[in-house]
C-alpha cells in the first residue's frame, strides 16, 4: 500500500487561493446540511520552551474523507533559525480507512484560514464596504488581504496593524502590493496600503476589520467599534485567547464556523465565562448563510462578528485539491507503508 507525502514546496506549486476559497465555501456549505463532523480539540502549553501545539480533526462525508492536523507554535525557534510554525497533516479515505496522504500543514493552514475569514467579511460586511483593516502583521495577514481583494473587488484601502511592533507593520505595508503580485498574482495597483499606529482611528475609517493576533487580552475596545462595521476574529483558535473586548457581542449579530468549538476556544470563549453572551445569542453558523438557510446582514447599522476558529474539514478539503494536482503535475513523493 502506497501513500503520497506533498512537501510545502509541492503545496505552494498546486495550490492557488481561487480554488481555495470554493473549498472553504462548499465544506462550510456541507456542514450546515450535516454532512460533516467536527471531532474534539486537543490541545497543550508547553512552559519551558514556551509553545501550543493543538490537534484538529473531523471528516468531510460529502467528500469521502476524514483525518487531523497537528499544529505547533514555538516562538524561541527563531532565535535557533528553526522554523517558528510548523504542522502536518493526515488524509484518510472514509470509505475504506486507506491513507491517502501526509503533508506539511503550515501553507494549507495559512491558505483556507486567509479564505475562512475573508469569506465571512465577504457574506457579512455591507455590500459597499470598501476599506479593510488587519489587525496583527504576521504570517497569516497576507492570506487575509489576498483572498479579501478576490472576494471584494471594492476594497481600495487597506491598513494594518501591529499592536506590539509598529515598525513590522510599516514594513509589511510597503511590501504587500510586491507581495500580493508576487505569490497570488493580485494587481493591487489600485489599492492603498498603510501601516496604523492609532487602531482607534484606523477603525474608525474601515468598514471590515480582521483580527489575525496571538494576543490573550482584548486589543479592540467596544468604544471603538462604530456601527455597521463587520469584525472577521481569526486569531482566537486556542483556549484563552481574546482579541476584542467581550461587549462587542451584545447587541452584535454574531456568526461562527462551529458553535460549540467557538464557545470552548474562540473569541466567543471568555465573552460566554463572563456572561456576556451565550450560545442563544448566536445567530448561527456561517454555513446557514451559504446554504440560504439564515439571513447575514439585516440593517446598515448592525454589528456583525464571524468568530472563525478553524475546523479541520477545511484543512481535509483543501489537502485532498492538493493531493489530486500533485498526482496530475507528478509532484510528491509515493511512499510504500
Amino acid at each position: 500500500m502506497k501513500m503520497m507525502f506533498l512537501s510545502r514546496a509541492d503545496i505552494e506549486k498546486v495550490l492557488d487561493m481561487k480554488s481555495t476559497i470554493e473549498g472553504v465555501r462548499e465544506v462550510y456549505r456541507l456542514k450546515s446540511l450535516g454532512r460533516t463532523a467536527v471531532w474534539p480539540l486537543i490541545s497543550y502549553d508547553f512552559e519551558n520552551p514556551r509553545g501550543v501545539m493543538d490537534i484538529k480533526s473531523g471528516c468531510v462525508f460529502g467528500e469521502n474523507v476524514h483525518g487531523l492536523k497537528m499544529l505547533n507554535s514555538f516562538p524561541g525557534n527563531a532565535q535557533r533559525g528553526l522554523p517558528v510554525f510548523t504542522g502536518m497533516l493526515m488524509i484518510f479515505d472514509s470509505e475504506t480507512g486507506i491513507p491517502q496522504g501526509v503533508m506539511d500543514a503550515s501553507y494549507i493552514t495559512c491558505m483556507r484560514t486567509g479564505a475562512a475569514g475573508a469569506l465571512g467579511a465577504s457574506l457579512l460586511a455591507r455590500p459597499e464596504s470598501h476599506r479593510l483593516f488587519i489587525l496583527g502583521a504576521g504570517r497569516q495577514a497576507m492570506f487575509q488581504i489576498a483572498a479579501s481583494l478576490m472576494l471584494m473587488p471594492k476594497i481600495d484601502a487597506v491598513r494594518i496593524s501591529d499592536p506590539l511592533d509598529a515598525g513590522n507593520a510599516r514594513s509589511f505595508a510597503a511590501q504587500c502590493r510586491a507581495r500580493l503580485l508576487e505569490s497570488f498574482g493580485i494587481d493591487a495597483s489600485g489599492v492603498s496600503f498603510e501601516a496604523a499606529e492609532d487602531i482607534e482611528s484606523a477603525l474608525a475609517e474601515s468598514d471590515i476589520a480582521i483580527t489575525v493576533t496571538p494576543a490573550r487580552a482584548p486589543v479592540i475596545k467596544k468604544e471603538w467599534v462604530k456601527p455597521g462595521l463587520h469584525l472577521s476574529c481569526v486569531g482566537a483558535d486556542m483556549p484563552g485567547k481574546e482579541e476584542i473586548e467581550p461587549e462587542i457581542f451584545r447587541g452584535a449579530r454574531i456568526f461562527t464556523d462551529d458553535t460549540p468549538q467557538c464557545l470552548r476556544c474562540g473569541e466567543l470563549e471568555l465573552a460566554a465565562a463572563k456572561g456576556v453572551v451565550s450560545e442563544e445569542d448566536v445567530t448561527g453558523e456561517i454555513g446557514g448563510v451559504i446554504a440560504g438557510k439564515i439571513k447575514g446582514r439585516t440593517s446598515p447599522g448592525e454589528i456583525t462578528i464571524f468568530d472563525a476558529t478553524g475546523i479541520a474539514m477545511l484543512d481535509l478539503v483543501t489537502g485532498k485539491k492538493a493531493l489530486e494536482l500533485a498526482k496530475e503535475k507528478g509532484l510528491g513523493q509515493y511512499v510504500e507503508l
